[in-house]
C-alpha cells in the first residue's frame, strides 16, 4: 500500500506480522538498526500539512497500518495489508528481542509510567532485559542537544532495541535520528503502548476493538483531546479513498512496491545529527 504527498510516496512495506517477525529477528542478528512507523489517518493528515514529517517518514525502514481505516483504503487499492497497530507491538517485538538476547530501552512518558512499564513487560518476559528507561525533559525535541544525550545513554546501556513513545511527529523523527547516532539499533515507535501497559491508561476493551470502535472508546473517554483529531481524520478520507481507487485502477501490485529494506535518513536530518554530534545542538 502507498500514500502520496506531493513528491514523497510513504509505502506500508510491511504487510503482515509474519513478515515484520521475520525482518525485525534478521535485523536483530545481523546487528542492523532500523525505524519502525505504524501509520493511521492521524498520521496520513500530518502528512498531508508537513514537509518536514515527509521527510522523516521516508526515513523509516518499516512501516506497518496502524487503524482500519489504513487497512480498508489497502483494500480498495487492491494492496491489501494487515492491521499491526502500535499498542499491539509492543509485547511481541519484546518478546522477539528476548529471544534474540538483545537487550531494550524504553524512551518516553514519565518515570512513573516507565517503571511501572518495566516491571509489567518483565512479569510476561521474565528473560526480557531492560537496559534503561528514559523519560526525555519537558518540551523535549528530538533534534536537539537532549535527544543527543539520550542516545549516548542508549549507546553506553547496550540496548539493540528501543521502543519510542513520544506520541508523532517527535517519536518518528527520534527514531529517524537514531537511526544516523546509533545505526546497530533498532527504534520502534509505539505511541500510548507503554501507557497502556503501565495500566495509567485503559485501552478500549477487546470486544470494542473487535468491533472496531476503539476511536469512539478514546473520543468519549477524551473528548476534548481528541475530538478535533478525529474530525480532521474524517475531512481527509475521502481524497484517501479517491486516491486507493486511483492506485487499484492503475493497475499498481505489491510486486511494483518497494519492500522491505534499508532506507537512508534524509539530508536534513543526516545534518543534524553530525552537528549535534560536533556539539552544534
Amino acid at each position: 500500500m502507498q500514500f502520496r504527498f506531493g513528491s514523497h510516496s510513504i509505502h506500508v512495506n510491511v504487510p503482515t506480522r509474519a513478515v515484520l517477525d521475520a525482518t525485525v529477528m534478521q535485523r536483530f542478528r545481523a546487528g542492523e538498526g532500523f525505524a519502525l512507523a505504524t501509520i493511521n489517518l492521524d498520521h496520513v493528515v500530518k502528512l498531508t500539512n508537513d514537509p518536514e514529517f515527509r521527510e522523516v517518514y521516508a526515513a523509516q525502514d518499516l512501516v506497518v497500518a496502524d487503524g482500519n481505516p489504513i487497512v480498508w483504503l489497502s483494500k480498495i487499492a487492491g494492496l491489501p495489508v494487515d492491521l499491526l497497530p502500535g499498542s499491539d507491538m509492543l509485547i511481541p517485538l519484546a518478546k522477539l528481542a528476548a529471544r534474540a538476547g538483545t537487550p531494550i530501552a524504553l524512551v518516553g512518558s514519565t518515570d512513573k509510567v516507565l517503571n511501572a512499564a518495566g516491571e509489567q513487560l518483565q512479569k510476561i518476559i521474565p528473560d526480557l532485559q531492560i537496559a534503561t528507561k528514559i523519560s526525555p525533559p519537558f518540551n523535549f525535541d528530538p533534534r536537539g542537544p537532549d535527544a543527543m544525550l539520550i542516545f549516548e545513554q542508549i549507546r553506553q546501556s547496550g540496548a539493540g532495541m528501543v521502543f519510542v513513545a513520544l506520541g508523532a511527529p517527535k517519536q518518528e523523527t527520534f527514531a529517524a535520528m537514531g537511526r544516523m547516532v546509533l545505526p546497530g539499533v533498532g527504534f520502534a515507535s509505539i505511541g500510548a503502548a507503554l501507557d497502556f501497559i503501565s495500566g495509567y491508561f485503559v485501552r478500549a476493551p477487546l470486544w470494542v476493538r473487535k468491533l472496531t470502535l476503539e476511536w469512539l472508546w478514546r473520543v468519549l473517554n477524551e473528548p476534548q483531546r481528541l475530538i478535533g483529531r478525529y474530525t480532521r481524520c474524517i475531512l481527509v478520507l475521502p481524497r484517501q479513498v479517491v486516491a486507493a481507487l486511483l492506485l487499484r485502477w492503475s493497475g499498481a501490485s505489491r510486486a511494483t512496491l518497494p519492500s522491505v529494506s534499508h532506507v537512508t535518513v534524509p539530508a536534513r536530518a543526516s545534518e543534524a545529527s553530525a552537528g549535534c554530534r560536533q556539539g552544534e545542538g
